[in-house]
């Protein structure tokens, strides 16, 4: 179901603001605090420079030293707002709401975040949108409860009614058994206001546990544009799932019938954690900010490549890059750990107690 009045839009549009959720010693990262939060400082200030910032803290603590740090580089105090929920981790982009946009008005939707398919505890995460909700920071902006196990990271919008996803993540029996790709679909239409999904039957990284979320792969630059993450390595255990990605990205079509202009990102070196596990290193997983783009970087040689790919891409951005390699410590990236908020969505200061 499609009207010209509901729309799910894309992340180059204006945006009101991006929304964090603060890692913590009751989460994966209790033993890497002191490597991690500079990562989420730097995001925080390159963030809040240019929007507001909506922070989920575990505690009072935290918020306090967030709104410490950013004083000291000058931010308007007017451009962070803290609210104290209780998280299980730190990936905004998949248990935060998606914003559509209907009736000229934006409207919050709140799926289903189930830990990935049952991977990981996701009882606190799944309630972080009800826990804003309550404490009126979204003010009033319409929050809608959806009974759809749904993650931010697994979809992309070109914000004319077209998705980009992959059957593995989007199909996957642990989320929405009941459903096949075409009710999958129809639910999507109905939901999001999207004419068309473009499913990848290909392309997975080592080491991200999400079953293939599209942000790690493949993004829209514009309606007419995909920019993907190439592989360059022959002997990556991935490598064939890629190559068979990179040639059904060649197929796919515009809603004008025409070819997509493709820009391949280069491959960085193999990064791996203290057991030797492969990372998912990728430079698809930037984000889209108000005048810039935030782009994963990973002390590597291939850093200043990307970046200059990403600045054809996006000529009129400032492109900046983010040191991530500690987040892939934890198998996502930049864009994992983000989730932006088109203008016209109310942020409002949390509610005491």
């Amino acid at each position: 179901m499609n009207t010209p009045d509901l729309r799910l839009p894309a992340e180059w549009e204006p945006q009101a603001g991006i929304m964090l959720t603060w890692p913590h010693a009751d989460s994966d990262w209790r033993d890497s605090l002191s490597l991690i939060e500079p990562v989420f400082l730097r995001l925080a200030t390159e963030i809040a420079q240019r929007e507001q910032l909506l922070v989920n803290c575990f505690d009072e603590h935290t918020a306090i030293r967030i709104r410490n740090h950013l004083c000291k580089k000058n931010i308007p105090e007017q451009n962070l707002i803290t609210a104290i929920v209780p998280s299980d981790d730190t990936w905004a982009r998949d248990h935060g709401p998606l914003t559509r946009w209907r009736n000229g008005g934006p409207e919050l939707l709140d799926f289903v975040f189930n830990g990935w398919g049952g991977k990981y505890p996701a009882e606190r995460d799944n309630a972080v949108t009800r826990q804003l909700v309550a404490a009126g920071v979204f003010g009033n902006t319409p929050v809608i409860p959806v009974g759809l196990v749904l993650e931010g990271g697994s979809i992309d919008s070109d914000g004319t009614g077209t998705l980009l996803a992959t059957r593995r993540c989007l199909l996957h029996p642990q989320r929405n058994p009941a459903l096949d790709a075409a009710a999958i679909e129809q639910r999507l239409h109905e939901l999001l206001g999207t004419q068309r999904v473009l499913w990848l039957s290909h392309g997975e990284l080592a080491g991200d546990d999400t079953d293939g979320h599209i942000d790690m792969l493949v993004r829209f630059a514009s309606p007419t544009h995909l920019v993907y993450q190439h592989c360059s390595e022959s002997g990556y255990s991935r490598a064939t799932a890629l190559e068979a990605m990179e040639s059904e990205l060649r197929q796919l079509r515009t809603r004008d019938g025409e070819p997509y202009q493709l820009t391949p990102l280069p491959w960085p070196s193999p990064k791996y954690n203290a057991a030797g596990e492969r990372l998912p290193a990728s430079y698809a997983n930037f984000l889209l900010v108000n005048g810039a783009l935030l782009m994963p970087a990973y002390e590597d040689t291939q850093d200043d490549i990307a970046a200059a790919q990403l600045q054809q891409c996006f000529p009129e951005r400032e492109i900046i890059q983010v040191p991530c390699l500690p987040l892939i410590q934890q198998h996502g990236s930049l864009h994992c750990v983000t989730l932006q908020f088109p203008a016209g969505v109310e942020f409002r200061p949390a509610n005491p107690g």
